[in-house]
């Protein structure tokens, strides 16, 4: 559904991520339609021409008491910069909610990998885990100290393993690293969100079975321009806006 809607907030939480708290339309969609954590956003930049497409960014989290959602990105191009300008009272066009998430499971322990930007959904995923009485522990990969963010949020879920790239802060290495001392017996299942390179590493090396969700560049958000089809390993092509963003381990050829 198309919704122009109010920003309540908007703050950079680290170095140029932004974080921005959304209201709910009048007809209280989020309670209605959010359902599953991974979903995304597709967002309108202004009315200039050098925006025209939309930008596809995760929700990262739900107040469905407060009528509220948020999103994480980085501003990197010229349309999250223009993004990154909104302050409280502004208002925003979206396409709210698109993809398909993560499915919530009755487990015992489960193990959520992010890496940067793909951090952001995982940590709704780590809430709705624990709000169904599923141990979480997640391992989550910066580039460095200033592009740590969401760490004290996790660590109220769950014991939360930081990685950084140069070691500035927590482990040095990728989350790779980590994983590597961890033992693979004690998680039921892995859900994971991050660049393609480190989604490629756990869909090939990890024991147990998970779920992974992919980063691409949409047009249309909603099946119709084909600009985000994947191949899959049985041969067969999807559209990552309509049967993903979130496919399980060994699905799609990364």
């Amino acid at each position: 559904m198309n919704y122009v809607l109010e920003v309540l907030s908007q703050e950079m939480i680290a170095d140029n991520i932004y974080k921005m708290n959304i209201k709910d339309s009048d007809d209280n969609f989020i309670k209605k339609e959010l359902k599953s954590p991974g979903q995304f956003v597709h967002v309108r930049v202004g009315n200039k021409t050098e925006h025209v497409l939309r930008r596809p960014i995760s929700i990262s989290e739900i107040d469905k008491d407060k009528h509220f959602f948020t999103i994480v990105y980085r501003a990197e191009g010229s349309g999250t910069k223009e993004m990154a300008k909104l302050e409280a009272g502004d208002f925003v066009d979206c396409l709210v909610p698109l993809g398909r998430g993560y499915t919530i499971e009755d487990l015992d322990h489960v193990l959520i990998v992010g890496g940067g930007i793909g951090v952001p959904p995982l940590l709704e995923l780590a809430k709705q885990f624990n709000d169904r009485g599923v141990k979480t522990t997640h391992v989550l990969g910066f580039r460095s100290k200033k592009d740590v963010f969401y760490e004290e949020e996790f660590n109220t879920y769950g014991k939360t393993y930081i990685v950084t790239e140069d070691g500035s802060y927590g482990a040095k290495g990728f989350v790779t690293h980590v994983l590597d001392t961890l033992n693979m017996s004690d998680y039921d299942k892995f859900y994971a969100c991050g660049p393609k390179i480190m989604l490629s590493v756990l869909d090939n090396t990890l024991p147990i079975p998970g779920f992974i969700s992919l980063e691409e560049r949409m047009g249309c958000g909603f099946g119709a321009c084909y600009a985000c089809v994947c191949q899959k390993t049985d041969g067969t092509q999807v559209k990552l806006c309509t049967e993903g963003p979130v496919f399980e381990k060994g699905e799609i050829v990364l």
